[in-house]
């Protein structure tokens, strides 16, 4: 496999950069651990530690490391926590849930056959096996697998989806984009007693969530 001369250099910076941005050790020292260079299509491998999204194929990218951090860091992730995941995309996402939820598991959901194929086979490859990653089916989730500890979202919907609060466990927490298709709000959701509370993280761009309480083929 090439090398970069600059991967190391580069690298460092973007971990000095996040540290400046994020105060969540934790999560920045899983992402540290989590090679992106190799989720990155090598046309792409020198920018794999810029902080910007890259594209993957199939109109898709893998996000900007500060977007990854933040997500991650608002789940608050334990590490015996059933975490599911729609959209695997290159499966770095999933590989940092993994590195965190050591005695738990991740369970990701891609629609388009040839990321998940590709993403299961780099994740097995690196050794992430408490990661399973399956074809998302058009309803939204995995509702006979739930109720779910965290829920992470990498793919904007239009809403809230029910279904998704649903698959929620008491105290879960989910962290997902909702709002128009040119630009939506961040938001994160805790499944409380008395209902959900939202609070939101901050503006951010994402590829639509396609499926049932979400956007459809023909609407983009």
């Amino acid at each position: 496999m090439p090398s970069y001369p600059d991967t190391e250099s580069a690298r460092r910076r973007l971990f000095h950069h996040l540290r400046r941005e994020l105060d969540d050790e934790r999560v920045l020292c899983a992402m540290e651990q989590v090679p992106r260079h190799l989720f990155v299509p090598e046309a792409h491998r020198s920018l794999a530690y810029d902080d910007i999204p890259l594209p993957i194929g199939e109109g898709q990218t893998i996000s900007q490391p500060f977007i990854v951090a933040l997500m991650t860091s608002a789940l608050e992730l334990k590490e015996d926590d059933s975490v599911l995941e729609l959209g695997t995309g290159s499966g770095y996402q999933a590989a940092i849930l993994a590195t965190l939820v050591l005695r738990g598991r991740v369970l990701s959901l891609e629609r388009l056959p040839s990321l998940a194929r590709g993403a299961g086979d780099l994740l097995r490859a690196l050794g992430y096996e408490n990661v399973e990653v399956r074809l998302a089916g058009p309803r939204l989730g995995a509702p006979e697998e739930a109720p779910f500890d965290a829920i992470l979202v990498t793919a904007a919907a239009p809403r809230l989806p029910r279904t998704l609060l649903d698959q929620l466990a008491s105290g879960g927490r989910m962290v997902i984009p909702v709002g128009p298709l040119q630009e939506q709000e961040l938001m994160k959701v805790v499944k409380a007693a008395e209902g959900h509370r939202v609070t939101e993280l901050g503006p951010c761009r994402f590829v639509p969530l396609i499926g049932e309480e979400a956007w459809g083929e023909g609407q983009f």
